[in-house]
């Protein structure tokens, strides 16, 4: 028999059966969609994390130090540390999440994530002021109870970013709004425009601390990170060398250091999201096999006439994948459709960053021919094997 003819016999008996085919697809057509619609969205979350990362500067160097230790760094080591080769700057800095806002002219309030810094800071970390000015020296030596606030926050409490001269109230203390940030994007406490930045001076006594626990640091370009980060990594491992726990608990990092860990949790969210969405793939796979099996038993007789007519083992085996492969092929047409519709609805309604690989796209759907063809594989074999005699027999 004709492989034409086998098709549009293949063809026929799918539509047949409208909405039974139908409903077999869907669980192909929902795996497929959120295979794509889920690797967009990791690709499109790593994108934009990589983009932030890069945006701070490629020489961005950060050190925290972590635990209760009985070392602790000073401002005046850090000026010495701005003397070694590769070290442009450095701004120390301190911070807290979750801190209790209200705006002073208003009942409005919220809670955010205030940091304390230095006039350094703003330029290390590549941040502008939309109006009014940044934190300046004579604010942290005189402690004055400045405060420099994100869009977000300004929003929050206000309803406006053109807020200079008001007030806001941080655990109890006023503030005096000297500058708003130019808005960055990106949400969270990490993200500019959700936080508030004060003098390092005033925070330390805000979150009574006196310590140095954070540090940023700016190396003269791209080519001197290496350099700057071995004098760091000297002038840390001197530091804690006389401490009596034995222990390093610091980390240094740069952009690159940065941008792995980064890479590798989205990564990982990435793949934890495509199998739990490929799971769908094989149920559906499941589901294939289960209706053709059901055809088989509703055709026996059909088979069995023509197995009696001369029809080859091989053409009715061929029929039967070629009938569970189309149902999974127009499945997964449909479910990269689906797919598409769904990353727009995440950016269009949830303003979700989605970024779709055709090399996603293209190893779904074929892979959604292949579960197909797998899951068909017994039904049509099954189908095969069946005795003309017995077969006619059927009722």
């Amino acid at each position: 028999m004709k492989f034409s003819k086998l098709i549009k016999m293949a063809v026929s008996s799918v539509l047949a059966n409208k909405m039974r085919s139908f409903l077999t697809m869907l669980g192909i057509i929902i795996g497929i969609s959120s295979v794509i619609a889920l690797v967009g969205m990791g690709q499109g979350t790593k994108q934009d994390v990589a983009s932030k990362i890069s945006s701070l500067g490629t020489n961005l160097i950060t050190v925290n130090i972590m635990g209760r230790r009985s070392v602790t760094v000073t401002t005046a080591e850090l000026n010495e540390l701005k003397k070694k080769p590769g070290i442009k700057d450095i701004a120390p800095s301190a911070s807290e999440g979750n801190i209790y806002v209200k705006s002073g002219s208003s009942s409005k309030s919220t809670t955010t994530s205030i940091e304390g810094g230095v006039p350094a800071y703003a330029t290390i970390k590549n941040l502008g002021v939309s109006s009014g000015r940044f934190i300046n020296q004579d604010d942290v030596d005189s402690r004055y109870r400045v405060a420099v606030i994100g869009s977000d926050v300004a929003d929050t409490l206000f309803g406006s970013t053109d807020i200079v001269g008001e007030e806001i109230n941080i655990n109890g203390s006023t503030f005096s709004i000297v500058g708003v940030l130019a808005t960055q994007g990106g949400s969270g406490q990490d993200s500019p425009d959700e936080k508030i930045i004060i003098p390092l001076s005033v925070a330390q006594r805000l979150f009574k601390i006196s310590t140095i626990k954070t540090f940023y640091v700016e190396a003269t370009d791209q080519n001197s990170v290496s350099e700057a980060k071995a004098y760091l990594q000297l002038f840390m491992d001197n530091k804690f060398s006389s401490d009596s726990s034995g222990s390093t608990n610091y980390r240094i990092m740069d952009q690159s250091t940065l941008l792995e860990t980064a890479t590798s949790t989205t990564d990982s969210m990435t793949t934890m999201l495509s199998g739990i969405a490929c799971i769908s793939l094989l149920v559906g796979g499941i589901g294939i096999m289960n209706i053709m099996l059901v055809s088989v038993i509703e055709r026996t007789r059909e088979i069995g006439i023509r197995k009696a007519i001369g029809a080859k083992r091989s053409t009715i085996l061929l029929q039967f994948l070629l009938e569970s492969a189309g149902i999974s092929t127009v499945g997964g047409i449909l479910g990269v459709l689906g797919g598409y519709l769904a990353a727009y609805v995440m950016k269009t309604f949830f303003n979700t960053s989605v970024v779709i690989s055709s090399n996603v796209v293209l190893a779904s759907f074929l892979f959604s021919i292949f579960v197909g063809i797998v899951f068909g594989v017994y039904p049509a074999d099954k189908a095969s094997k069946l005795s003309p005699i017995e077969a006619l027999r059927f009722e």
